[in-house]
């Protein structure tokens, strides 16, 4: 008997996908494990494994498709021994839905009453009246409002054009046919009027307009990146807190622990110290360790960080779980496991849905500071700049030290400025003394 293969739900919390890549065609052989798709949820590109043996039949949907519903079929396989032609026909739950049923015609009267039935006398339809024109609504014309500027700033008379867009509405089209046509009438009673320099500095959109431009179709996740920020902003009242860290005990600290750790080919990055940091930060001062809920507070006891990690198709916070109870060089293997595997789409929703707080670096690129956007329902982001060489008070002195700014943003529906500077303050100390974290 055939087999279905259907939409899978690769997420808790996934309704629909983008069937993005098909990597078998009609007639392949396929065993249990081999990867038939790749899927596109509002999270990751995932792959969708065969769990059965059989050919593949008939492909339903074709790669590129958005919005198909988990369940829905995508492909027929066909089971061992069984002609791959008579798999391929419909099977009866994918077929197109029947067309519907005819009403069925009233019942005649088994008693009628009174005369026979008469046939309808036709009535003499009223003469046609002249349809006035698509354009006109009453007394305005319609028109789209960048066709009226230019009518205005080009002189042209707006009742004399036939519109060709919906409901014969005048659109920018009709005005530059007229432009190319005629020149533009001049108003009674004065000579025609030059374009003003406002018309200049209208600026239609990419498509009104002969800018070379690519059209690009958003993923599903840069769809839900676009959402998800947008809430943030929108929802979120953010507060921003900003430290300057001198690194060189850090970065100190980094070099004799990766001495120590060549022979076991772990090699750390300062971003794995920063984890740590932050994590022992949010364990110091709870009251930022917490999520917004409503009427409810969240408060956690673990620190979860999701670490923002950036893939082709946008970006992505794989999470360090317990990152708190964590040796740097168990963050640092893991780290490096989960960043390889969002890069290549095989993260497990589990493993980057959740934590407790997130942490962003973009000083690889110089980026001196910047404010980050909370990842909601978290409650705070740390947002950390690149360690440059800066004049530096130390003891009393100038000097000149490796300095980073780190900008911490808080939910302040959920975390009091006074608070959200503990943390800043917590993480500091804890850069600027690293042994601390490994005790």
């Amino acid at each position: 008997m055939p087999i279905e293969l259907k939409m899978p739900a690769l997420s808790p919390t996934m309704e629909e996908g983008t069937l993005a890549k098909w990597l078998v065609k009609e007639g392949d052989d396929v065993k249990s494990g081999d990867i038939l798709a790749e899927i596109e949820t509002d999270k990751a590109t995932m792959e969708f494994e065969a769990v059965d043996e059989g050919k593949i039949a008939k492909i339903l949907v074709p790669e590129g498709t958005d919005g198909v519903k988990v369940g829905a079929p995508i492909a027929i396989m066909a089971g061992e021994g069984e002609s791959v032609d008579a798999s391929a026909a419909p099977m009866p739950d994918t077929a197109a839905p029947a067309a519907p049923k005819p009403a069925p015609e009233p019942k005649p009267d088994a008693t009628p009453k009174g005369p026979p039935p008469q046939a309808p006398v036709e009535t003499p339809a009223a003469p046609p009246q002249p349809a006035a024109p698509p354009r006109q609504e009453g007394d305005r014309i319609k028109a789209s409002p960048l066709a009226k500027r230019l009518a205005q700033a080009q002189n042209i008379d707006l009742s004399s054009l036939k519109g060709s867009g919906p409901g014969g509405r005048i659109i920018r089209a009709d005005i530059d046919a007229a432009v190319g046509k005629a020149p533009a009438a001049a108003p009674t009673g004065g000579p025609a009027a030059a374009p003003t320099l406002g018309t200049h500095l209208v600026t239609p959109g990419p498509m009104e307009q002969a800018i070379p431009h690519e059209a690009i179709k958003l993923s599903n996740i840069r769809k839900t990146i676009a959402r998800r920020l947008t809430e943030s902003k929108q929802q979120i009242p953010h507060i921003y807190l900003t430290v300057d860290i001198q690194l060189d005990a850090l970065l100190k600290l980094r070099g004799e622990l990766n001495a120590g750790l060549a022979a076991r080919n772990v090699k750390l990055s300062v971003n794995d110290l920063l984890i740590k940091a932050l994590a022992q930060a949010l364990i110091e001062v709870p009251e930022c360790n917490v999520s917004f809920a409503g009427d409810q507070l969240f408060k956690y006891s673990r620190a979860d960080i999701s670490v923002a990690v950036s893939i082709p198709a946008g970006l992505i916070t794989p999470i360090i779980v317990g990152a708190d109870t964590k040796s740097v060089s168990a963050i640092s293997t893991e780290m490096k496991d989960l960043a390889a595997r969002a890069r290549d789409g095989k993260l497990q929703p589990q493993e980057y849905q959740g934590g407790t707080a997130s942490l962003s670096n973009m000083g690889m690129y110089g980026i001196k500071n910047f404010e980050a956007v909370i990842n909601p329902p978290q409650g705070m982001i740390m947002a950390i700049g690149a360690g440059e060489k800066r004049p530096y008070v130390i003891n009393d002195s100038l000097q000149i030290a490796t300095v980073m700014s780190a900008t911490g943003s808080f939910d302040h529906r959920a975390i009091d400025g006074a608070d959200g500077a503990k943390l800043m303050q917590a993480f500091k100390r804890l850069v600027e003394n690293p042994l601390g974290m490994l005790a």
